[in-house]
């Protein structure tokens, strides 16, 4: 069975890709901003949003796809019970990483799979992330050297590049921090026979 990562997120084929599995990457054209509006204004909880949002991309994919076993991912930000979302510019990355510096945020990343437009399997995991109380001189460091790239991620670091040194305290799976939860995947691709058992 044909395998497709609905998605265009480098560090989700990155994994992918370091684990030998193979994937089409096609991504998923959905309005992510008016699906998460509706959700959290019908009350749905950060982790539903972060589920619904997986759902809707792996269904949109899988229709173009019917033929594949398809991946939609999608990973959301709660700080103190707000849903953050993705930066437009470093001017607003800067802002966000001051309100995020010295206090505790949590990553929730979700994945569901997807035949025929039929979810088939769902998978959410959370992270909880401790940012240090650095200086104002090593975040314009940091924004400077990484530049633009922290804009693809919803808390503005790559824990696998100098976004590491953000952080005092980190709980949870590397992988799911990343953006995918890559052990519970594996497990349900060999189930499927995607992947060698």
């Amino acid at each position: 069975m044909r395998f497709v990562l609905a998605s265009a997120s480098a560090p989700r084929a990155h994994i992918l890709r370091g684990a030998r599995v193979p994937f089409e990457a096609i991504p998923a054209e959905i309005d992510e901003d008016t699906l998460k509006a509706e959700l959290l204004a019908k009350g749905r909880g950060v982790q539903d949003v972060a589920l619904a949002l997986a759902e809707a991309k792996a269904i949109h994919v899988s229709k173009l796809r019917p033929d594949a076993l398809v991946l939609g991912a999608d990973q959301v930000l709660d700080f103190e019970g707000e849903l953050l979302s993705k930066c437009a510019n470093l001017t607003e990355a800067r802002r966000l990483l001051l309100r995020l510096r010295g206090r505790r945020h949590r990553l929730i990343s979700a994945l569901a799979l997807a035949e025929a437009a039929h979810v088939t399997w769902t998978h959410s995991e959370t992270a909880n992330l401790t940012m240090r109380d650095f200086s104002d001189a090593f975040l314009d460091t940091y924004l400077t050297t990484e530049g633009s790239g922290v804009l693809a991620g919803v808390g503005c670091f790559r824990l696998e590049t100098m976004g590491a040194q953000l952080f005092e305290r980190v709980e949870g799976d590397y992988f799911s921090i990343l953006g995918l939860p890559l052990q519970p995947l594996l497990a349900e691709l060999r189930r499927k026979g995607v992947i060698a058992s």
